[in-house]
């Protein structure tokens, strides 16, 4: 195949090994060139040399190149899969939780909700949109994959900036269905159809389809997942708030508790404050341990000792770029349950200008969302006050403006103070200026 992708952010040991691992499962992608590209040569080098063991080893399924120049990397690229972060990604996280609540903020994460969410995005934005004016200008055909979070936001951000770009954002969120699904319904994860509408980390599930029949499983869903869940309780998964929820608007919401709460006033009731910071040290330890595997992985390769089947031969990530590359490329047809696209009437009580998350067809064309309709009014009410705040942190963003970006923190539900908006915005915007843009 004579394919050029595009990994930005390779030197990531989380995004870079798990990519390259489903690549290697891929005979269709065989023979395409394979751009690894990082602003850290270091941390590029160490992977770069990972791939090139494993190349030799798969007898040289790919072109393997590397390079920090991104101009370079985009040259005649057909895809580009991007997933970067911007400066020490867990002092800042713990940050963006810390000073709003501070302050009195009842957020619960600050990931890619509430005050920290829009912290997040102040900062992780604008690098994203100089990469994607670079895709426009030098391979303006090329499909563009993104990882980085805040999903809802960097892709929003990127449909008001390159609005003729072809792209996606992609969250494995919706994966944890593929354990709880079958033990709720009896019926293999391959043999449903799930149709999540909403936001990304903020959505929902609206139908459960078998395929093999077509009949509509929700009835059965809905009538046993409550006392199922209650039984199954998990603290950073679904637990308390998520039960809450499904009760009270009457959908599940997929996402677990600790990503739900984030765009919810009311989350902190159903939540403990140890669990979310206990899930943000989960989170770094994960990381942790990822890059020491990695990095024992390179000493061994150094050493003489690397494996003999080397660590890509078998298994998948769970990530969904490269089954939708291959079904763009072979036209496959294929059904994504959860993809990050612009409102295309999708949903039609949603504003237009907004980027979703819901599921789509895939073809030689790209991706296309399948229309829902209308969402139950309650249900559209809790994703529009969110999408009102999205809408002002981009706009604050693409205007560098100090007024939008101190607005867009005080009408969150978690902050609901311009008092309290300017003692976040002041202490973080010192404590973060380096990563931040000069709001005027």
């Amino acid at each position: 195949m004579d394919t050029k992708i595009v990994l930005i952010g390779a030197g990531s040991s989380s995004f870079g090994p798990s990519t390259l691992l489903d690549l290697y499962q891929s005979k269709l992608l065989q023979g395409s060139t394979i751009v690894l590209h990082d602003i850290n040569k270091e941390h590029l080098e160490i992977i770069f040399e990972l791939v090139q063991a494993e190349n030799k080893i798969h007898s040289n399924y790919f072109n393997i190149e590397r390079t920090t120049e991104r101009k370079k990397a985009l040259n005649g690229a057909d895809f580009i899969i991007s997933s970067i972060e911007v400066g020490e990604r867990f002092k800042l996280w713990r940050e963006d939780y810390d000073i709003p609540r501070k302050y009195g903020s009842t957020q619960i994460l600050g990931e890619c909700g509430g005050p920290g969410g829009t912290m997040h995005a102040f900062r992780v934005i604008p690098p994203i949109l100089e990469i994607v004016k670079d895709v426009n200008d030098i391979c303006p055909d090329a499909f563009f994959i993104n990882f980085s979070n805040p999903m809802a936001r960097v892709c929003l951000a990127i449909k008001r900036t390159v609005p003729n770009l072809k792209f996606i954002g992609l969250c494995h969120q919706i994966g944890a269905m593929r354990f709880h699904l079958p033990q709720i319904l009896k019926i293999k994860f391959e043999n449903l159809k799930l149709k999540p509408y909403g936001l990304n980390h903020f959505g929902f599930l609206m139908g459960i389809e078998e395929i093999s029949s077509g009949m509509d499983l929700m009835p059965e869903f809905n009538k046993i997942a409550p006392e199922y869940f209650r039984q199954h309780e998990e603290r950073f998964e679904f637990s308390s708030l998520t039960i809450e929820v499904f009760k009270r608007f009457g959908y599940f919401p997929y996402v677990g508790d600790n990503h739900l709460g984030e765009y919810l006033r009311f989350g902190e009731e159903f939540t403990e404050t140890s669990d979310m910071t206990d899930w943000i040290d989960f989170a770094e330890k994960g990381g942790k341990r990822t890059y020491k595997r990695i990095m024992r992985n390179y000493k061994r390769l150094k050493e003489d000792k690397y494996f003999k089947k080397g660590i890509f031969y078998k298994g998948i990530s769970g990530e969904r770029a490269i089954p939708i590359i291959e079904a763009i490329l072979s036209d496959k047809k294929s059904y994504e349950s959860a993809v990050n696209i612009p409102n295309d009437n999708i949903i039609e009580n949603l504003p237009q200008d907004l980027v979703i998350e819901c599921p789509v067809t895939v073809n030689k064309n790209g991706v296309e969302g399948v229309k829902w309709g209308r969402l139950p009014s309650n249900i559209a009410a809790l994703l529009r006050i969110e999408a009102t705040i999205q809408d002002l942190c981009v706009e604050a963003i693409l205007q560098k403006s100090k007024d939008l970006a101190i607005t867009a923190l005080a009408i969150d539900p978690n902050v609901g103070s311009f008092e309290m908006a300017d003692y976040i915005f002041g202490e973080l915007i010192e404590l973060q200026k380096e990563f931040l843009p000069e709001f005027k």
